[in-house]
């Protein structure tokens, strides 16, 4: 089973994440910012506070998103050599 191994907030509400098969990219959380869940994640100081939870990554106040929808939805991008 997948999971998220790195997470690092990004401008315009996207995350750079690592998965455990080593595939990096670009999540991007705006989407999901629409639901009253996710709105509080539109402020970029809280939104920096993402960190790694369980198999995937979240924020102080339990929102959070699992590997199989960040995997699902990566852009993957090129690692540096």
């Amino acid at each position: 089973m997948e999971k998220v191994t790195s997470v690092t907030p990004q401008a315009n509400g996207q995350v750079l994440v690592t998965m455990s098969d080593n595939r990096t990219g670009l999540f991007d959380v705006r989407p999901y910012m629409n639901s009253a869940y996710f709105e509080a994640l539109k402020d970029p100081a809280y939104f920096k506070q993402v960190r790694l939870v369980f198999r995937g990554i979240g924020w102080p106040d339990g929102q959070d998103l699992g590997p199989d929808t960040i995997a699902a939805e990566l852009i993957e991008v090129a690692q540096a050599a």
